[in-house]
């Protein structure tokens, strides 16, 4: 039944979706727009609302509201049940809280997505997962039941692999949408879903924080072409059910304020959290080719850096006689949980911190085994720095739009050659757009590849995987094979192996060979920098 006043409704809505805007809070509580806000300025008022600031890139700035104690405790009465039945009932429990303020990114593009299917469904009904592969579910008037699965940044594939297993071993909704970050994790999902056993929709999460029920944005797992919320909603079956997670045992009442250290979604603007990201990309960067990758200038991304060091979520430490820059334990945790990825091997892996706090810093004294990789070949990791900041900015000169650009960890891809299975691992993968044409590449900075035997053994991989068919099916477009040696001697002679090679396997590889000084002279995306090796031509970015 429809609560007597639009206050009641903002309070009950309030419950059910914690942190949720005044824009999503209208939609979800079919009140207008108007009413909402001078409900929710009233509440406010009173006491039993309070308001967080909050903003990411894909959504804009907003202020988010949640129930206080009193709210808390208001709802109880107006319910005419015991607060502890309400803290059970709903997600408002000081775990509850700590839980939906590291996702609140995620919980932003999520309240903009029920906010689009309430236009065609509605009473939406929105239930909350902790420890489900679920991130949310959404209830549909007459019982239909989606699962809301969203993947971010800093979730792998296997993770991934391993959370949508786990789904399959429980209760299954009727379907499932998906919120990916990029188009080469959302492919690498569509392979995944290919055998679902119920109806799932995909799309980029930064389409869907922006669109309403008419926008075409949805794909099929196995289909071309693309579908409104409109056309999703009649394909949703009737025999599911929402997954129900165990209740806590305890169910403790949440102060008015958060502790600092759950509001770093809050607290940080999306600037700050691009270069957090960024961080996390790319370890041990230099702060000059932060501001390049960034595109701005360096003494705004020391601003941006003071900032995060500020919140303790980065650092900036002293190797080999140059300041760099890297991510915190905290800065990690707050990614790990932001994204739903475990902290222990979040850590593991990727965690800069000393093994000896007595010992000088240097490789063998930093405690994540990644991290501990790119520092002992760091050389080579600072000239991939260099070569991706030096692209992003001619890039933005020449009018093209970055639309991706992966470090080592996303750019590897694993393929099928001859019944095995096979892997290219390069240093970098990119994807450039602008007026509709799109240009992919990956890169490979070379420094040991000196003799004959060696090159063509770099090369095989790329023999292998352009001989299949992933390379148009992992990234929409077939990507170029950037190949960057020291000097100009160990180009030539790879230039030779790999035309020599090509031509034994008749197996085309879109190959650009350079060096790092014509690199750094004429810039990454000048046609002029680069020696090819295919008989054909293939598209270029800048113009000749």
């Amino acid at each position: 039944m429809k609560p007597a006043t639009c206050e009641e409704a903002v309070l009950r809505q309030l419950a059910f979706t914690p942190f949720c805007d005044r824009i999503d809070l209208a939609a979800l509580c079919g009140w207008s727009p108007r009413a909402v806000h001078a409900a929710a300025g009233r509440l406010q008022a009173a006491g039993f609302a309070a308001v967080i600031p909050h903003a990411t890139i894909l959504t804009t700035p907003a202020r988010r509201f949640h129930l206080t104690a009193a709210g808390v405790r208001r709802l109880a009465r107006e319910e005419d049940v015991t607060l502890d039945e309400v803290l059970h009932s709903y997600p408002l429990s000081a775990h509850w809280r700590r839980l939906l303020l590291q996702r609140l990114d995620a919980l932003a593009s999520i309240h903009r997505l029920a906010a689009a299917l309430s236009a065609i469904a509605f009473p939406l009904r929105i239930g909350w997962y902790r420890a489900s592969p679920l991130d949310a579910s959404f209830v549909l008037p007459g019982g239909p039941v989606v699962g809301i699965v969203r993947q971010g940044r800093a979730s792998d594939r296997t993770a991934f692999s391993k959370r949508l297993r786990r789904l399959y071993e429980g209760p299954l909704p009727d379907a499932l949408l998906f919120l990916l970050p990029d188009e080469t994790r959302l492919r690498h999902a569509r392979r995944l879903l290919g055998g679902a056993p119920l109806p799932a929709f995909l799309a980029l999460e930064r389409e869907a924080a922006a669109a309403d029920a008419r926008s075409r944005i949805w794909r099929f797992p196995s289909l071309a072409g693309r579908l409104t919320l409109q056309e999703v909603a009649p394909l949703v079956g009737r025999r599911g059910v929402a997954p129900v997670e165990t209740r806590p045992v305890r169910a403790i009442l949440p102060g008015d304020r958060a502790p600092e250290e759950q509001l770093a979604s809050s607290l940080l603007k999306p600037a700050e959290k691009l270069a957090l990201d960024a961080l996390f990309d790319w370890p041990w960067i230099t702060l000059k080719d932060l501001a390049g990758l960034l595109a701005v200038s360096a003494q705004r991304a020391s601003q941006l850096v003071l900032r995060l060091e500020r919140l303790d979520l980065a650092r900036r430490v002293l190797v080999s006689g140059r300041r760099r820059l890297v991510l915190s334990d905290r800065g990690l945790d707050t990614i790990a949980r932001r994204d739903r990825v475990s902290v222990g091997a979040m850590r593991r892996r990727w965690s800069t911190g000393p093994v000896d706090l007595a010992a000088p810093l240097d490789w063998r004294n930093v405690s994540g085994t990644r991290s501990r990789q790119l520092l002992r070949h760091l050389e080579h990791t600072e000239a991939v720095h260099r070569f991706n900041a030096a692209l992003a900015g001619q890039a933005r000169d020449l009018d093209w739009e970055v639309v991706q650009l992966d470090p080592p960890q996303r750019a590897s891809r694993f393929f099928r050659h001859r019944e095995r299975l096979y892997s290219i691992r390069p240093d970098a993968f990119g994807l450039l757009r602008r007026r509709g044409n799109a240009w992919a590449f990956f890169l490979e900075w070379e420094r040991r590849a000196v003799r004959p035997v060696t090159m063509a053994a770099r090369l095989a991989p790329y023999l292998r995987y352009f001989s299949s068919e992933r390379p148009p099916e992992d990234r929409g477009t077939r990507p170029a094979v950037l190949v960057v040696f020291d000097d100009e001697l160990a180009a030539t002679h790879f230039l030779r192996v790999a035309r020599d090679e090509m031509g034994r396997v008749d197996v085309e590889v879109p190959l650009r060979v350079s060096h790092r000084a014509a690199v750094e002279e004429m810039g990454p995306l000048d046609r002029a920098a680069w020696w090819t090796a295919e008989r054909g031509r293939t598209a270029w970015p800048s113009t000749p």
